[in-house]
């Protein structure tokens, strides 16, 4: 079985998705979705960014796509500490809020409980790093890693980007 992450899809499929409600908190700063979480990076005030934060779904995609300087620059940031588009340090950022949703939302975690066996694709996710700060590539890539983490936790090491 295929489950393909959407929005608008059936469970678990939208219950995945970046855009779902699924609260946390990283490093102080309360989200109530990853989807508000990824589009706060691309503010330098960290004031804004929590107020990002706090959005959900199409709200919180409509308050990142004002914001075009980070694809110019490559540079996005996270409490007053700037992050190369292309690096590692990001790459650990967004592993430490996706752990962070993982073990404070026990519904993101059910979710990905649900899935099975199935296989986790994102199909109108973005493959292009200039375009996305994550692309369909490493969300996908995360999902299964924290899938793994509850099914089979002995066999899973850390996404590698």
């Amino acid at each position: 079985m295929v489950i393909d992450i959407y929005s608008k899809g059936q469970y678990p499929s939208d219950a995945l998705s970046n855009f779902a409600e699924h609260h946390f908190v990283l490093d102080g700063v309360a989200c109530a979705s990853m989807e508000g979480f990824l589009q706060s990076l691309k503010y330098r005030s960290p004031a804004k960014q929590a107020e990002i934060c706090m959005l959900v779904g199409k709200n919180a995609k409509k308050a990142g796509e004002q914001k075009h300087l980070w694809k110019l620059s490559k540079t996005v940031w996270w409490q007053g500490k700037a992050y190369n588009l292309f690096s590692d340090d990001l790459q650990v950022l967004i592993d430490r809020a996706y752990d962070e949703m993982y073990q404070q939302c026990p519904q993101f975690r059910q979710a990905l409980l649900d899935t099975g066996s199935g296989t986790i694709v994102h199909s109108m996710g973005k493959k292009n790093m200039k375009e996305t700060i994550l692309t369909e590539y490493q969300f996908v890539r995360r999902l299964n890693y924290l899938r793994g983490l509850h099914t089979n936790p002995s066999v899973c090491s850390a996404p590698d980007f």
